[in-house]
Order: C-alpha cells, then structure tokens, then sequence
C-alpha cells in the first residue's frame, strides 16, 4: 500500500471509532445520572479532617459536594460523563480498529490473531478500569491526608471528572500492553530471548511509566498499577518463552530454521499460509 492508501485506511478506521464512542456517549447520555453516581461514589468514600457546615449536610459523602463556578459547567458534565462512558462502552470497537489497522501487512494466519486480540483486550482494558475505580478513592484519601487540619477542599466537578477519566484510561490501556507483547512475539516481532534479556530494565520502566501515567502521583496509586503490570509483564514473557521453545522445536523437526540467516539475507516465502 501506497502512503496515501495507509492514510486513507487510517482515516477510515478513525472515524469508525469516533461513530462508536459517539453512539456510546449518546446512549451514556440518556442514563447520565446512574453513571454519575457511579463515578461519584470513589470521591464520596473519602473523608477530610475538617469539614465546613455545608459539607456536613451532604449525606452519604465523606468529602463533601463537589463545586462548580461556571454555569456552563452542568452541561459540560452531561457531555463529559456521557463521552468517558462512551470509551468504555465502545472499547471493543476502537480496539478492533487499532489492531485492524496492522493486520494488512501481516499473513493470512497471523491476521486469525485479530479475534484473538480483541477477545483478550475487552476484558483485560475493563479490568484495569476496574483496578482504577477501586484505587480512585484510596489514592483521593492519600492525598488529602496531606491537607493540614482545620481546612477542607472544595473540589470542582469538572477537575474531579478529568481525574477519573485518566485513571480509567491509563488503566485500562496499561493492561492491554502485555497483550501486545505476546502478539507481537507471536508474529515473529519480539522473541523470547530480548524480553529475557531486558527484564530487569523492564521492571524499572514498568514503574518509571506507572508514576508518569497515574493522574495523581501518589504513591498508593503508582504502585496499585505497577505491581498488576509488572505480573502481566512477566506473564506475557512466559507465554512468549512457551512459543518460541514450541516454534524452536517445530523448525527443527522439519529442518528449516532461518534464525541464523544474516539480517540482509531474505529468508524464503512460506507461500503456503497465504
């Protein structure tokens, strides 16, 4: 394919995830207030030292109300709300999109993948999403035990729903990169040997990245991401050990093995998975 064709696919396969995180949102938007008060939930768990009298007559929420400061700002949570429920709802469209959009270049077997990784990634991006909303509020509690006594925070909606957008986020994608490992090992992108020899520059990374991408910084939460994907990291490296010991064998058995062919030297076509 030609650059313009690769961006034109692009293109196609973009505006096939907006259609489906739009028609998310707008099935989000009609049930606005039950997913309000699931996304509430985690900020009304936490409980300040102080709390003026305001705070105090909210009932069912440690923290206290959340503010606004615009009269704009109640629509813009309608929206807001309606567009992170949208992405999860339509995770398992946008992700399909995200791995289609490779498979061209791959082989008719290798494209049999495609399934594969979207059975796997729906569930594995909503259990990070998962781990995030049961952090939210122990991560939100760390924090304001910072505050000094005799203060409270006033926190606004819209700061509130920008931090529960990126945990879910970043969870849920952070848990979909062991999947990308092993498919890329599968395909004969990534072997066993270089995850092995790069373990330990793995873990560091896994957390220098885990404290990068977690909204708030706190350690509490750093380490609820880091530990799960240094785990799935290291499942993943497995799963590839287990393939390229299985493929080892299997090139041996019928005698062709081209893992010691020169970079520069093409090894022959399979033309019989095309």
């Amino acid at each position: 394919m030609s650059l313009a064709d690769h961006l034109r696919e692009l293109r196609g396969r973009l505006l096939k995830c907006t259609i489906a995180i739009a028609v998310g949102g707008i099935v989000s938007f009609v049930f606005f207030s039950r997913i309000w008060a699931f996304l509430q939930r985690p900020y009304c768990e936490v409980h300040q030292h102080q709390a003026l009298d305001v705070v105090q007559k909210v009932k069912g929420c440690g923290a206290g109300p959340l503010v606004f400061s615009s009269v704009f700002d109640p629509i813009l949570w309608h929206f807001k709300v309606a567009l992170i429920a949208g992405v999860v709802l339509a995770s398992p469209v946008w992700l399909y999109q995200l791995w289609a959009f490779v498979t061209p270049g791959l082989q008719r077997k290798e494209r049999r993948y495609s399934l594969i990784f979207v059975g796997a990634a729906v569930p594995l991006f909503l259990c990070g999403a998962s781990l995030a909303y049961l952090v939210m509020s122990k991560g939100l509690q760390v924090l304001l035990n910072f505050a000094p006594k005799n203060t409270v925070s006033l926190i606004s909606i819209d700061h509130y729903l920008s931090y529960a957008m990126a945990m879910l986020l970043m969870f849920g994608a952070s848990f979909d990169i062991p999947l990308l490992i092993v498919m890329l090992n599968r395909v004969g992108v990534l072997s066993y040997a270089r995850l092995n020899k790069s373990r330990r520059l793995t873990i560091f990374l896994c957390f220098v990245f885990a404290a990068v991408a977690t909204p708030s910084g706190d350690p509490f939460t750093m380490l609820a991401l880091g530990l799960p994907l240094m785990l799935l990291l290291e499942v993943a490296t497995q799963i590839a050990r287990i393939h390229d010991r299985r493929k080892a064998k299997a090139e041996a058995a019928s005698g062709e093995s081209f893992a010691d062919l020169p970079d520069d030297e093409p090894s022959p076509l399979d033309l019989s998975s095309r």
